[in-house]
This record gives C-alpha cells, structure tokens and sequence, in this order.
C-alpha cells in the first residue's frame, strides 16, 4: 500500500457511503471559530513507524485478517479560525488497539501476546480542497490511566501545527481524565468530543464521527 493516502477519488467514495461527502467548513467567514486546544503527546507517538501508513488502520500491509474492535470512520476539516481551509497539511492519528496496546516498543514491547497485530496503529492523510481528512479505525478503547481517545498532528512543510486528541463523547471516563481536566475552556473541551453515531445500514455496527480542527496559528501558504 502507499505510505501516504492523497485526497482522492477513495477519500469521496468512502464519505460519500458514510453520508458525509458534503465536507463543509462550519462557520466559514463567520465569527472565529473555537480553535482546537493543544494536548500532550504523550508517551506513544510510535517510535519506529509501520511500513503501511495509510488511512486504513483496519487493514496492515495485505494482511486478510481486520483488526478487532468496532470499526469507526473519522473526517473532518482543518481549517483556520475563519473557517478558510489549509490544504495539503498532514494529518496524522494514532491509537491504542482494541486490546489497550500501543504501537511503541515501551507498549507492544512489552505486551508481545497482547498486541493486536493486525492493527495499523498509526495512519496519515494529505488534506484536499476543503480540508478535508478521512480515516477507518476502530472506536477508541481505555486503557489503564486514561479515558479512551485517538492523539492527533498536524503538520504543513515539515512544520508542526498542532498535537491534540480528540475523544468519545459520553464516556463515563471522561470526568476523571487527566487531560481531559485539562482543558478549562467549555467550548474547546466540546470540539474535542466526537460523537460517534451508527452507520446507516452497516450489518456490521460501524460507526462514523467528525472531528474539525481549527489552527489557531497557519502558515501563510495554504495552497
């Protein structure tokens, strides 16, 4: 597989599935928009990437086997706080699997038998027109310590934008998150909740959720 997925025709069909094909940027040339609060890293930004890096992180290299857990389709836009797309940024994402297990040798190293080998972890996409970002995953599981969440970056020109997270709303966990507790800001604690919903005629119980990014700070070049 490519090591980076480019907005294409892939990108469209699949929202277009999902009912989300529309990608349109809220608030544009409106009042700002509630830009996305900067969150830890943390300790797991793996630290020797997956040969496959793509959107799919149900699927590794040509493996036949899916990854275990709930699959859940994530998009969203990066834009600016006027709501003015940023093109070509990388997005970046990576998780834990369904098992708790990090793709990180100070995680999966140590818990050999409990990692699920056959999930990505990690996956990259390349923004279109819109700012517009597409991945399948699995719906984002706890593990010791933490509320369930997916980490995410943002990077334009080798320039890091932006690390944050982005978690599921309603999680009875929520309120004793650490990071969570973090983020004072009620409106900016909001945009970071993803509101997964049922995927319309999926026998499979896939879920599809947005989640929008607002840079508070952009390169001048957008295109």
């Amino acid at each position: 597989m490519s090591a980076l997925i480019l907005p294409s025709r892939r990108l469209f069909l699949a929202a277009a599935a999902l009912g989300t094909a529309h990608f349109t940027v809220k608030g544009a040339f409106a009042d700002d928009l509630t830009r996305t609060p900067k969150q830890t890293e943390g300790p797991f930004y793996p630290d020797k990437l997956p040969l496959d890096t793509d959107n799919d992180l149900l699927v590794l290299n040509d493996s036949l086997t899916p990854a275990v857990g709930t699959v859940a389709h994530l998009t969203g836009t990066v834009t600016d706080v006027k709501g003015t797309p940023v093109r070509n940024a990388l997005v970046e994402i990576w998780q834990c699997d369904g098992n708790g297990v990090y793709l990180h040798s100070k995680d999966s190293g140590k818990k050999p038998d409990q990692q699920d080998k056959h999930f990505q972890g990690f996956g990259r996409f390349l923004t279109g027109g819109k700012g517009e970002y597409y991945f399948r995953t699995i719906k984002p599981v706890a593990y010791p310590g933490r509320t369930p969440h997916i980490h995410v970056k943002v990077k334009k020109g080798g320039t890091e934008l932006l690390c944050t997270q982005c978690f599921n709303k309603g999680e009875k966990q929520n309120d004793r998150d650490g990071v969570i507790r973090s983020i004072k800001d009620p409106k900016q604690l909001a945009v970071c909740m993803v509101d997964w919903q049922a995927v319309e005629g999926s026998k499979a119980g896939e879920l599809q959720g947005r989640f929008d990014i607002v840079l508070g700070v952009t390169p001048a070049e957008k295109g």
